[in-house]
């Protein structure tokens, strides 16, 4: 008997919003594969650099965590900060963005997949908390950002929400594409 699989799309449990419940449902998947895929790195690969001023394994995986949790307070509180206790490193320590012909952050150096393992599951369980009680009309409401001082935006948190799935979803690809080239050029 052929093995089954089911591919079927369903709302994270939990969830007031079923829209809501479905972003978290994707951002839940990713971070499946994505920790499928980062079994076995060690502190030397995700530390490991391909060249002065690209990021890290570690970086990217510290940045996730650090943008989830930051996009989600901003969008459903408004606040821009990432709130004391969320997360036990902010921004700065995760390097990005990284200046041309830097090396890596040092608040990373030898952190372990634990460390990185921890840190993306404290932002999705702040993510599953700040998402529970929203409803779909939450998801339409509004609010802006001004990134640069020259800058505004305005986003609505389904956008966000749609912004976290694609965020990390492109990372995981860069993640993938690095440990591919640790393993061809340090092996």
């Amino acid at each position: 008997m052929p093995r089954f699989e089911s591919y079927i799309l369903q709302p994270a449990a939990g969830m007031k919003s079923k829209r809501a419940g479905r972003f978290l449902w994707q951002l839940d998947d990713q971070s499946r594969r994505l920790t499928e895929d980062t079994r076995g790195a060690t502190p030397e690969e995700l530390g490991w650099q391909l060249a002065p001023g690209m990021n890290t394994i570690g970086m990217l995986l510290a940045h996730i965590a650090v943008v989830e949790v930051s996009w989600i307070r901003r969008g459903v509180h408004e606040i821009d900060d990432l709130g004391d206790g969320v997360l036990p490193i902010g921004r700065p320590e995760t390097g990005m963005p990284l200046p041309a012909d830097a090396a890596p952050p040092p608040a990373l150096d030898g952190k372990s997949l634990a460390f990185f393992d921890d840190l993306l599951m404290r932002s999705r369980d702040h993510t599953r908390r700040e998402l529970a009680a929203l409803d779909d009309a939450d998801l339409d409401r509004h609010f802006r950002r001004q990134p640069k001082p020259d800058a505004e935006m305005e986003l609505s948190i389904g956008w966000m929400l749609y912004h976290l799935v694609e965020h990390e979803a492109g990372h995981y690809y860069q993640i993938n594409l690095l440990r591919h080239a640790y393993r061809l050029l340090k092996a």
